[in-house]
């Protein structure tokens, strides 16, 4: 059930220490709110260590004088009175502390171990902390108001490293109709964490849908997992995801491994909706209002003017979705409620009849929600302008406005009789023909680009496949190295060609006693050996295989090498699959095109490890060059069972030895008979 925040969110009472007179404090600006809920739902205290007035009321000198237990205290005082105020709010009772103050682990190991031990104080009294080096909270819901600025009211719940973030997005909730339940600033998330945030708010009443906006996510693996269970649309702004995570490289899986693959990569599996700005994540919340959804990707396109049908059409399909030809039945239903020049195909151009009944938008909107072969609607251009200028286009403007904010109303009460989205981009979005829409929940925009992402938001998703939990550690690898990572892995069930490693040509002869050619051979210890000219392929028979060895040994002087039986290529697809262990998340797995060309190529799809096979199968089938493993030009189909089925076992691996930071297959051979590992590696963490 995750942590009980009943005393951050509705405290019995709330205290603000270093409350101040002067408009440049802080403390001066959280006093303010908070004394807009005194004498509503629970009291309000002042605190200034001169003691005297603040904001006209009564102040205390400290918060053992109130004489009374306090429920949440806001503490907005210097960093070197931080640690004994906060013993102080502890020894009066509180149960919740909002910690302004800076200073802490943002500066550096020394303020990292102050902010522990203070961390472990508040823990031990069985209270909670946001922050420090936070910007305050808000919950409308309770009438909480301990942040810098006002948030209108509403059904969505702001988790963010960003105040000044929350009010831009203010202004951009606004003409949509949507509003805050909640909003914390998370600071340096000492004891109250992200993850501890969004399972409360999964829990709110008072919230439908999360938005969060993260530059460190801590424990992104825990993030994906509480998302995932959260039962409510959960919305992600993630900052700096184009540079690459932490992690050696020394792999092509660390190389192809970026942090953008991993955030997209949690996200998807835990059925977040990942967005880069904050005019997206206002468009997806926009669309998700309502709890809406397409049941597929087929959208009908309206409009009063070819172009912007035309445009409208060519943005939905940029955004993944498809414009279909209406059926004969929808196109003669269309028929009997337009004028002969209309065009009912789809897009469907009212061509100029909406100036002359107003009323034709909502029968035609009408008529296409109700089409069997169309999951949503986009209404598209200058509906909203009769409204927005009495006069409008071609006189009688009264006339029309009305005309139009009727269509509009009819719009919203027919829009009730079917689940399927609508949505509209209008060239006058704040018309009162718009706000009628808006305040009927249907999403209005200005751009196209943003109606088409709002549909976008609405389809139906990837299946949600959730975190598969970590297994248990195993033992750690006596080493990992080729061989002892190759060993390793065939005790786990993946199989590899017969191998020998040898030292020197009385070895190598003796090996191929063991097995016939043709042979491969490989310089060991080399992270690379291909690049390095440490691997030789196809040799025939014992002579060219020593004449390969000396000449390698010669170049390379590795101190071992492996002999192995060289696999029949003719049939098969290369794969890569790799593990990456990265420092928010945890095992990455990544599945791709291998072979030499894998990081040219960078066909490769991301999810966290372990993958069991049904999502390696998903994601095998997601590749660009999928085609490959169903067979072309007279090639036979290759075993993709197989293949997902050693991916399952590579990622449950890697997943169970944390040792490792990178480990690799590439290639696995996959062919019409199964597959066969040809190559492992594997970096130490």
């Amino acid at each position: 059930m995750g942590r009980d925040l009943t005393a951050l969110f509705d405290p019995v009472s709330v205290a603000v220490v270093g409350a101040s007179d002067d408009p440049a404090k802080y403390g001066h600006t959280i006093a303010a709110q908070a004394l807009r809920a005194d004498g509503g739902r629970r009291p309000v205290h002042l605190v200034n260590r001169r003691g005297g007035t603040v904001l006209g009321r009564t102040a205390a000198p400290s918060l053992s004088a109130l004489g009374e237990p306090v429920g949440l205290a806001v503490l907005s005082v210097p960093v070197s009175g931080f640690e004994e105020t906060v013993d102080e709010a502890l020894r009066c009772g509180a149960r919740a502390i909002v910690a302004i103050t800076a200073g802490f682990a943002e500066t550096g190991e020394a303020g990292r171990a102050r902010q522990l031990a203070v961390t472990e104080r508040v823990r031990a009294a069985g209270a909670v902390m946001v922050g420090p080096n936070c910007l305050g909270i808000a919950d409308n819901t309770t009438g909480l108001h301990l942040a810098s600025d006002t948030f209108a009211s509403g059904r969505v719940a702001l988790l963010s490293q960003s105040g000044n973030l929350a009010l831009e997005l203010q202004l951009r909730f606004e003409p949509h109709c949507l509003g805050f339940s909640r909003f914390v600033s998370l600071g340096n998330q000492a004891d109250i964490t992200l993850v501890d945030l969004l399972a409360d708010c999964a829990r709110h009443d008072g919230t439908e849908a999360i938005a969060v906006y993260a530059e460190d996510f801590g424990d992104g693996r825990a993030f994906a997992e509480a998302a995932a269970d959260a039962g409510k649309p959960v919305v992600l702004l993630s900052a700096g995801r184009g540079a690459a995570s932490a992690r050696s490289a020394q792999s092509h899986t660390g190389a192809l491994t970026t942090s953008a693959d991993v955030v997209a990569a949690a996200c998807r599996d835990a059925g977040v909706e990942l967005v880069a700005t904050p005019r997206e994540l206002t468009v997806a919340l926009a669309a998700l209002k309502g709890g809406r959804r397409a049941g597929g990707r087929r959208v009908a396109v309206l409009t009063d003017g070819g172009g912007h049908g035309v445009i409208a059409a060519d943005v939905a399909e940029a955004a993944g979705l498809t414009v279909p030809e209406l059926r004969e039945p929808a196109q003669r239903m269309l028929r009997d409620v337009l004028w002969e020049q209309s065009a009912v195909v789809n897009p469907v151009d009212l061509a100029g009849m909406g100036e002359q009944d107003p009323g034709s938008y909502a029968a035609t909107v009408a008529t296409l929600l109700a089409a069997e072969e169309v999951d949503a609607v986009l209404l598209t251009g200058y509906f909203g302008g009769y409204a927005a200028a009495e006069g409008g286009l071609g006189g009688g403007g009264s006339a029309l406005a009305a005309g139009e904010q009727e269509a509009a109303r009819l719009i919203a009460a027919r829009r009730t009789d079917s689940a399927k989205p609508l949505v509209v981009q209008s060239m006058y979005p704040g018309s009162p023909s718009c706000r009628t829409l808006e305040a009927a929940g249907i999403p209005v925009f200005d751009a196209t680009e943003d109606a088409a992402r709002a549909l976008a938001v609405t389809v139906p998703r990837p299946r949600r496949v959730g975190v598969t939990p970590l297994p248990r550690p195993a033992p750690p690898l006596p080493g990992t190295g080729y061989l002892d990572t190759r060993r390793a892995l065939e005790a786990a069930g993946l199989p590899f060609p017969a191998a020998r490693e040898i030292h020197n040509d009385t070895q190598l002869l003796a090996a191929t006693e063991e097995f016939t050619g043709p042979y491969v051979l490989k310089a060991l210890h080399l992270l690379h050996k291909s690049d390095a000219g440490g691997v030789a392929l196809g040799l025939a028979g014992p002579g060219e295989l020593l004449a390969a060895f000396r000449d390698m040994h010669a170049r390379l002087g590795a101190p071992s090498y492996s002999v192995e039986e060289m696999a029949d290529l003719s049939d098969g697809v290369e794969l890569i699959v790799g593990v990456n262990r990265d420092p928010r998340f945890g095992p990455v797995a990544m599945v791709g095109l291998g072979g030499v060309l894998a990081e040219a190529l960078h066909d490769v799809a991301f999810t966290l490890a372990p993958a069991p096979a049904d999502r390696a199968l998903h994601l095998l089938r997601g590749l660009r060059t999928a085609s490959l493993l169903d067979g072309v030009r007279g090639r036979p189909p290759v075993d993709v069972a197989a293949a997902a089925h050693a991916v399952e076992t590579i990622t449950a691996f890697a997943a169970a030895h944390p040792e490792i930071a990178e480990l690799e297959v590439n290639p696995l051979l996959v062919t019409p008979r199964g597959v066969l590992a040809l190559d492992s590696r594997a970096v130490p963490a």
